[in-house]
């Protein structure tokens, strides 16, 4: 039985992810470290609420077999281009080398389709950057994936993303094209489970068709 780690908890994936994670008798304690409570009671879960700004205070609790990281944001969210490099970048990096440190032995990360350290499109970059610097790290095994475009229920309101949804869906039903269409928070989260019970090591990443297949593995 594993001890899982979440940051991103309160995203849409994260959410879902804490929610299987359980509900999944292969993991005993689920910790999330969160910024604000998600007001759940469970008693494999293990919350804490910390400022990412202070590692100090919380680094020590940075304990168990795997690191899932489902945190993110967008700039409208975040206010400016530094506060979303902040939350997309250098949490997700420290906390991920803090794992490292204290010898957790795999690492799971949320990525998106297109990433690039190189891109020219900011939020594309950020999360190329991530991935570049997070495979320097000496994690056993590294999963990364890049999902496309992610639909479910989030508390806040994204116009231009809906509209973005429609079309991605009616493109998807295009011959050729169905690895385009919208996925799921949920089915994210459940590739993230399903690449940790693959039992392999070293870096493995997966496109966008790969996480539809890898969300469905049994």
């Amino acid at each position: 039985m594993k001890t899982a780690i979440v940051i991103g908890a309160t995203g849409l994936v994260g959410s879902s992810l804490v929610t299987l994670l359980l509900r999944d008798s292969r993991f005993e304690k689920v910790k999330i470290f969160v910024r604000r409570s998600v007001n759940t009671a469970n008693a494999k879960l293990e919350e804490h609420i910390v400022d990412f700004n202070e590692p100090d205070t919380w680094k020590k609790f940075v304990i168990g077999d795997v690191l899932y990281s489902a945190m993110g944001t967008t700039l409208r969210a975040a206010g400016s281009k530094e506060a979303q490099y902040k939350i997309d970048y250098t949490y997700q990096y420290q906390v991920a080398k803090i794992a490292a440190a204290n010898e957790v032995k795999e690492y799971v990360l949320i990525s998106s389709a297109g990433s690039s350290p190189d891109s020219k499109i900011f939020y594309s970059r950020i999360k190329g950057e991530l991935e570049r610097d997070i495979q320097k790290l000496p994690f056993e095994t590294i999963h990364i994936i890049r999902p496309g475009m992610l639909a479910g229920k989030r508390t806040e309101v994204r116009t231009g993303e809906k509209l973005g949804l429609r079309v991605m869906d009616v493109l998807s039903m295009i011959p050729g094209l169905w690895k385009l269409k919208p996925i799921q928070g949920e089915e994210v989260a459940r590739a993230m489970i399903n690449a940790t019970f693959r039992h392999v090591v070293g870096i493995h990443s997966y496109t966008m068709g790969e996480v539809f297949k890898l969300a469905n593995r049994t």
